[in-house]
Formats: C-alpha cells, sequence, structure tokens
C-alpha cells in the first residue's frame, strides 16, 4: 500500500504556541444563541493572556460588530468591535467599490447590514424602484414582504449580493434556518441566483482579519466545515474543528477533500493541547491509519476500530477514522449510506469527552 499524505497536521507544542492570531467562528463555537459554550471564555481569555489576538468571523449579518463585541463580553470573552469581522462588512466594501457614495441599495436584512452599508456611504432602502443593487443578510425577523421585494427587484435584474449562504444557524434547539435558504427562496421565485456571495468560505473576511491582526501565523477556528473550514483552506490557514457545533462525527468521515481541517478538538479547551499528526497506508480500496496508539482500517465499506486507545483528549480514534475515510475516499471507494452509519457509531463509541462536557457535535 501507499502512504499518501496526511491532513492531521502535528504541532511542535501547543496549537496557542504554533499560531499567533486565532479567526474564531462564533455560532457554535464561542457561543450558541445567547449561551456561551463551555469552556469557551477561559480558553479564549487565557489565549489573549498569553500574547494572542482574536478575530471573531462570522457569516452572520443580522447585528452590527459593537453588538456581537458587547455581547462577547456578556460572556466574558475579551472583544472590541474591532475584533469583529462581519460578511455584511464584506458586502457593503465590495458594492461601494461598484457605486458612488450615496447610491440607494435595496436592504433585505436588518440592523449590521444597514449599519455596514452606511459605514462605506452607501444609502439603504426598501424601495426597489430607487435602487441600484440588492444586498441579502440574515435576519430572524425577515418576513415575505421584504423576500418579495427582494425578488421583484432580482427579476427586474438589479445586481444581487448575498452575505452568505449558510443553510443553518445553530440555536439552543439545533439548526434553524439560515441566510441560504432565504436566499434560495428569492433564487428559486426569481429565477436566478446571487451575482456575488460574500462571506465565508470565501477568502474575503479571513484576508481581512489577518490584515486587521497583522497575524503571521493566524488559525482558523469553526465548526462548520463548508464554511469554516473550507474558507481555511481556501485562504491558505491551519484550521482547527471544534465538535460544539454544527459538525460531528459522521459529517467528518464525509468531509470532501477541501473542507477538512488540519485539527480537531472537543471544544476551545483544544488551543492548549498538543496536537499529534496521523500515518496512513492506502491502496486497492483499503486503508489503515494510525494515530499515537490509536488504529482504524478500511476495507470492502466497513470501518474497525482495530486500537481504540482515545489518547490524552480522547479524538485519536476519530482522527486516524477520518483519515483512513478519507484515504479510501479519494481511492472512489468511500463510506456511504449504512456503512458510514456504522463508521461514525464505531468512532463515537471509542471517543472520550472530557469530564463534564456536553457535547452537541458526538
Amino acid at each position: 500500500m501507499s502512504t499518501p499524505a496526511a491532513h492531521f497536521l502535528p504541532t511542535t507544542a501547543t496549537l496557542l504556541h504554533d499560531h499567533d492570531a486565532l479567526l474564531l467562528d462564533l455560532d457554535g463555537v464561542v457561543y450558541v444563541g445567547p449561551e456561551a459554550v463551555p469552556h469557551a471564555a477561559r480558553a479564549l481569555t487565557a489565549a489573549v493572556e498569553a500574547g494572542h489576538r482574536l478575530g471573531f468571523i462570522t457569516n452572520n449579518a443580522s447585528r452590527p460588530p459593537a453588538t456581537v463585541a458587547a455581547h462577547l463580553r456578556d460572556l466574558d470573552v475579551p472583544a472590541t468591535a474591532q475584533d469583529v469581522v462581519n460578511s455584511a462588512q464584506a458586502a457593503a466594501e465590495h458594492l461601494a467599490r461598484e457605486f458612488p457614495a450615496g447610491s440607494p441599495v435595496l436592504l433585505v436584512g436588518t440592523t449590521g447590514l444597514r449599519e455596514a452599508l452606511t459605514d462605506v456611504g452607501l444609502r439603504p432602502t426598501g424601495d426597489r424602484h430607487e435602487a441600484v443593487a440588492v444586498v441579502q443578510g440574515f435576519s430572524p425577523d425577515l418576513g415575505w414582504q421584504q423576500l418579495a421585494e427582494a425578488t421583484h427587484a432580482v427579476r427586474s435584474g438589479l445586481p444581487w449580493i448575498a452575505t452568505n449562504l449558510d443553510a443553518t444557524v445553530p440555536t439552543p434547539g439545533g439548526p434553524a434556518p439560515g441566510n441560504g435558504l432565504l436566499v434560495d427562496l428569492v433564487a428559486r421565485a426569481a429565477g436566478r441566483g446571487p451575482d456575488v456571495v460574500c462571506g465565508k468560505p470565501e477568502p474575503a473576511l479571513f484576508d481581512a482579519a489577518v490584515t486587521r491582526l497583522r497575524a503571521r501565523r493566524a488559525l482558523v477556528v469553526g465548526d462548520r466545515l463548508d464554511t469554516d473550514l473550507q474558507g481555511a483552506r481556501t485562504a491558505g490557514l491551519d484550521g482547527l474543528l471544534v465538535l460544539t457545533g454544527v459538525t460531528g462525527v459522521r459529517e467528518l468521515l464525509a468531509a470532501a477533500p477541501h473542507e477538512r481541517p488540519t485539527h480537531v478538538g472537543h471544544d476551545l479547551r483544544s488551543l492548549a493541547d498538543t496536537h499529534p499528526g496521523v500515518r496512513v497506508r492506502a491502496g486497492d480500496g483499503q486503508a489503515a491509519a494510525t494515530c499515537r496508539d490509536a488504529v482504524v482500517e478500511v476495507t470492502g465499506g466497513r470501518l474497525t476500530v482495530t486500537a481504540g486507545e482515545a489518547g490524552p483528549d480522547g479524538l485519536d480514534v476519530l482522527r486516524a477514522a477520518a483519515e483512513a475515510s478519507w484515504a479510501v475516499a479519494d481511492a472512489g471507494a468511500g463510506l456511504a449510506g449504512d456503512g458510514l452509519d456504522a463508521a461514525a457509531g464505531a468512532v463515537r463509541d471509542a471517543l472520550v469527552v472530557p469530564s463534564g462536557d456536553v457535547r452537541a457535535g458526538l
């Protein structure tokens, strides 16, 4: 069997030691709804005390940066408005490059997007007849009338910018419809998609944050493969997946090449951990992966945990299982259906969650 390159990268010491700035997603990483994710505030305070800079990178365009920062401080997370980089800002900056100051833009969203447009010298409007473009961002209060106005404007041929295409947003009760589904409603009614999509996984947000933080070795931290981790790869940055939000074991085992993280942790405490690499051998539709004392094999569409040593953080079996699954998938023999479900179950049974944790992603 051949030895393909592994995706999980070993650290020289801890993740904090190897990086000088953290680019953090918010929903599902730092908080879920109004509540902090367990251990997040303490881990981020420790990072700042160790000299690390924090950037909060979010696709949620519903709240202005000052409001987001105030929410974070209420949760004992150190943050200022300058630390927040969101997709509303990226969308507004794109429009400001395309249209003169004072141009009216049809606003399909809420306060955060309104403030972002105003900050760059554009004029938010609810009248499609005067608008030169349409911008759509997430709002929990978005109603039929706004969606209908957006549809009419888009059908008329106005340029249409979406802040992001996230299908869901995490809530205390579980995933709920996100901006991507609302954009899809307009797209289906109008018969075409957005002209430009800002926000993750596009690199603009990450590039802006790296520049703002003057980072040389930034680490992206997120809970979503298709936005946070794909964005990290697109921007050429390391990516830590935390299992406190949308992505769980099954989703990680099935991750596409452009979405795969370089590190994985239960939660933000993993920033202070030393992360191992994985050795992989693959060929003829089968693979074996070793992470420290954990060994996982995939053959004939089945995954077997050969040695189930969880490791110091309880995730070594997951790391080995993911690498073995990815190796066979890249060879055209990936796990699917019942085989993928069984694999996810076997891996979950072998994981160890640190005492006192409750992890939605597992």
